[in-house]
């Protein structure tokens, strides 16, 4: 029977990969954690929404016509659950999601995906102001390293830092210390924050949070 839930998956896709900053991702094992939170909304009949992202003509990683804006392998949509394209950060504004979920009659979101503070953190916050009961589900998602401004203008092509200017940089954030600041910035505002393994165990369920 299906629930009011939907997990939704953003952005694990082959851009991040073809970026050599890939070296420095927080989670190299996003795949599995991915389709362990998969494998467990299919179980429960929540609804599981996949999202990429695309920039057509940037020229770059995220432009379709470099072939990188598909789902990193392993992952494997079912016939019938809901894919789609977004080209903002969030999966919401340049795309039906709403509708889709309101099809469906959910009400509690999961989020999971790439980037962590970026799509993942801006979906989140979207859903709450929309009235979606959020889980953030902090280890399902991935991050790198984030350099300083001044970096990204000295390179000036973003895709083309290397994991060696990114991390010789002194003023660069480590990626823990970003997942970390989401989770002061998410929880208790816009979303509850949750592991992998709590979801997937039942353990949210078992306190009453969801």
């Amino acid at each position: 029977m299906p629930s009011n839930r939907a997990l939704i998956v953003i952005d694990v896709q082959e851009s991040f990969r073809a970026r050599p900053i890939w070296a420095t991702i927080s989670n190299p094992d996003i795949v599995d954690d991915v389709n362990r939170l998969v494998a467990h909304a299919r179980g429960a009949g929540d609804l599981v929404v996949w999202v990429l992202h695309s920039e057509t003509g940037s020229g770059g990683v995220f432009d379709p016509a470099s072939g990188f804006v598909r789902y990193i392998e392993g992952l494997s949509p079912e016939a019938g659950e809901p894919q789609i394209t977004k080209t903002s950060h969030n999966a919401f504004t340049t795309t039906n999601l709403g509708q889709i979920l309101t099809a469906h009659g959910v009400r509690e979101v999961a989020i999971c995906g790439i980037r962590t503070e970026q799509c993942c953190e801006t979906t989140a916050r979207v859903a709450s102001d929309f009235g979606y009961d959020v889980t953030f589900v902090i280890d399902g998602t991935a991050t790198n390293p984030i350099p300083h401004r001044a970096l990204v203008e000295s390179v000036g092509d973003p895709d083309a830092l290397t994991a060696e200017q990114l991390l010789a940089d002194p003023r660069t954030l480590s990626a823990q210390a970003v997942i970390e600041r989401v989770e002061y910035a998410l929880a208790g505002r816009f979303a509850r924050i949750a592991t992998v393994d709590e979801v997937v165990s039942g353990a949210l369920d078992e306190v009453g949070v969801r």
